[in-house]
């Protein structure tokens, strides 16, 4: 995939994340993300990445291209369309995390939620009976009266 390429070809390089964020002015976080296939650059940025890694954009996309039978106008689209493939992909992913934490925070507020009318109700409970103290205080009424 894309961010592996990048990974690969960045290391063959002998560059660090930092140098090839420098050469692009971006952050290093950017290129992290982009290696771990969390974003992907715009199409500016690729083809400048695939100067600063000295590689045709294809090879980073591994796109097959034919460079006698197909035209530059061809070959774009065939880089757009796989762009578009990454694109897609990552966004199913990033909805997969969002659903996955979604469900982890409605557990978690149940879990919260059932803590909370437990302890109401212990309270509620115990107060309802009367303490030690109360009970001696009432056998020493009991015994005062007699």
């Amino acid at each position: 995939m894309l961010g592996e390429n990048i990974k690969t070809y960045r290391q063959k390089k002998g560059y660090t994340q930092e140098e090839v964020a420098n050469r692009l002015h971006v952050t290093r976080q950017t290129i992290s993300k982009w290696e771990k296939n969390y974003s992907v650059p715009d199409a500016e940025v690729f083809v400048k990445l695939a100067d600063v890694l000295e590689v045709q954009t294809s090879q980073l996309l591994e796109v097959k291209v034919d460079s006698d039978v197909q035209t530059t106008e061809e070959k774009q689209n065939a880089y757009a369309e796989q762009l578009a493939h990454i694109a897609e992909q990552m966004a199913i992913r990033n909805r997969q995390r969002k659903r996955i934490w979604k469900t982890i925070g409605i557990a978690f507020a149940v879990i919260i939620v059932v803590c909370i009318v437990l302890i109401v109700m212990n309270i509620a409970f115990f107060s309802a009976y009367p303490t030690t103290e109360d009970v001696q205080t009432h056998e020493e009424t009991i015994m005062l009266e007699e």
